[in-house]
């Protein structure tokens, strides 16, 4: 079997997904990507380009991007409570001993040094974008500010991966 049968292949397996399982667990795996760090282990990225190659007409594709949107948005602002409410504890919990001091810091400083336009660049940037919502929410920056910033950013991202993969 040469790469392109298998590519093929792989692509016929997502397509027989159903459109509406599909396009739910790409908003889901989205919305569970920044909210509880699990975008650390699957990359939400992954997962919309994936979904987004099984796109065959237009409604799919269209319901594709807001299931993102959404799902984006709502992790994001879950990532943003559980950081105001939760924050010193995720940060010193096993999980959060494990993404590392060196990486808290990084996400402290570029929230600190960039503020808004920090949290729009974050989305587009691999481990940050998952840690961002919670370092956020463990910083002096309101929910105002922090949802104005990230719901353009959503809004791109999500239009441009599902587009890439379509």
């Amino acid at each position: 079997m040469n790469i392109n049968d298998w590519l093929d292949s792989i692509l016929e397996l997502i397509r027989s997904v159903d459109p509406v399982l599909r396009t739910t667990l790409a908003g889901v795996g989205v919305l569970l990507e920044t909210s509880i760090l699990v975008g650390l282990i699957i990359p939400g990225d992954t997962i919309v380009l994936v979904a987004s190659t099984a796109v065959q007409n237009q409604a799919e594709y269209f319901t594709l991007i807001a299931a993102v949107i959404i799902g984006a948005l709502c992790g994001e602002s879950i990532g943003f409570g559980l950081g105001r409410l939760f924050g010193p504890k995720i940060r010193a919990s096993r999980v959060g001993r494990r993404i590392g001091e060196k990486s808290w810091r990084r996400a402290e400083l570029y929230v600190e040094r960039r503020g808004g336009p920090a949290v729009f660049i974050s989305r587009f940037l691999p481990v940050l974008h998952s840690l961002v919502p919670v370092t956020v929410g463990m910083s002096t920056m309101s929910y105002r500010r922090f949802i104005s910033w990230t719901a353009p950013a959503c809004l791109v991202w999500a239009g441009a991966y599902v587009s890439v993969g379509a």
